[in-house]
């Protein structure tokens, strides 16, 4: 049986949580270096993990063993044991690594690298660097998988594009136009769409996927950046620093429909595999705003370390 095949049947068999265990998120605290691990059933902390200098970007290995966190003071990748809380292991980079992404297929770890200029694939058997793809947009921050783990898209906070990595042929295969200073990026589940947060732009752009074209501009909040995209399809979220606020957006009219207050400075989300709740890290207030999607409404401020980065909730626990 193939390595691909034999991941694939691992992340089905741990796609459902289990009865009874908890589901837990993920916060990285750059200026204390640690990740604040929040039960969602209570919205309750749970534990703190060190994790190096300067966590910033996280992703779980599939079988939720691992959590893959870049030190940006570092210049590491910090493999940490989540049953054991502790850092396992490090993985050196190049200079100011940032945003962390995970191939839906289980095969690839990536780290956009910031002032290096370039996308690092980490192969998740070895956790050893298999290559490397130098980007066109200055200081990448976030790279992110399309859902068939096909395309990575890399925004870079020195430009007004996205790059687009073929991850086969480990080669750039272009840039999309976008606004100035484009950070978070999500994909529709089919692939059809990618949305991405132009921070100078105060824009989010949708992205025709298959021709590479912007198909609509959405006037968003100021200092737009955070994305995350509801697993129905149905719905964007787009947090706004310089407001406070996350919007949510109809995918199929391409407008904003609510306006959301959280608190100071939102930046990257993350949300329930149900798409029942969101998680905002508000890096100003040391804190995580959890927001009822259905509702549109917030139902808590949850303290956590000294300027949270972003969130991550993992499928599967």
């Amino acid at each position: 049986m193939s390595r691909a095949v034999t991941t694939l049947l691992i992340a089905a068999a741990l796609a459902a949580p289990l009865p009874g265990r908890a589901q837990l998120a993920y916060v990285s605290n750059e200026k204390d270096g640690t990740i604040t691990v929040i039960d969602t059933r209570s919205d309750t902390v749970a534990r703190s993990i060190p994790a190096g200098n300067t966590p910033r970007g996280m992703a779980a290995s599939v079988d939720r063993k691992w959590l893959y966190v870049s030190d940006q003071k570092a210049n590491a990748l910090r493999v940490v044991d989540l049953a054991r809380g502790e850092v396992a292991r490090s993985i050196a980079l190049g200079e100011s690594p940032e945003g962390v992404g995970r191939s839906p297929d289980g095969k690839w770890v990536v780290v956009a690298i910031e002032e290096d200029h370039q996308v690092m694939f980490i192969d998740t058997v070895d956790d050893r660097i298999a290559f490397r793809v130098k980007v066109e947009g200055e200081n990448p921050e976030h790279a992110v998988f399309s859902p068939d783990s096909r395309w990575v898209f890399v925004s870079a906070e020195e430009s007004q594009v996205v790059d687009v990595i073929d991850v086969d042929n480990r080669r750039l295969a272009g840039s999309i136009k976008v606004g100035k200073r484009p950070r978070g990026i999500g994909f529709l589940p089919d692939g059809s769409r990618a949305y991405v947060a132009c921070e100078l732009a105060n824009t989010v752009f949708a992205i025709d996927v298959p021709s590479r074209k912007v198909l609509a501009s959405i006037p968003a909040g100021g200092r737009s950046n955070g994305i995350k995209v509801h697993p129905s399809g149905k719905e964007v979220y787009v947090s706004n620093g310089a407001d406070g606020t996350v919007m949510v957006i109809d995918t199929a009219s391409n407008k904003v429909t609510h306006t959301i207050p959280v608190g100071a400075r939102p930046w990257n989300m993350g949300l329930t595999p149900d798409g029942g709740k969101l998680y905002v890290a508000n890096g100003r207030a040391n804190s995580v705003s959890v927001i009822d999607t259905s509702t549109k409404k917030k139902l808590a401020d949850i303290k956590v370390g000294n300027t949270p980065w972003g969130v991550l909730v993992p499928e599967g626990h």
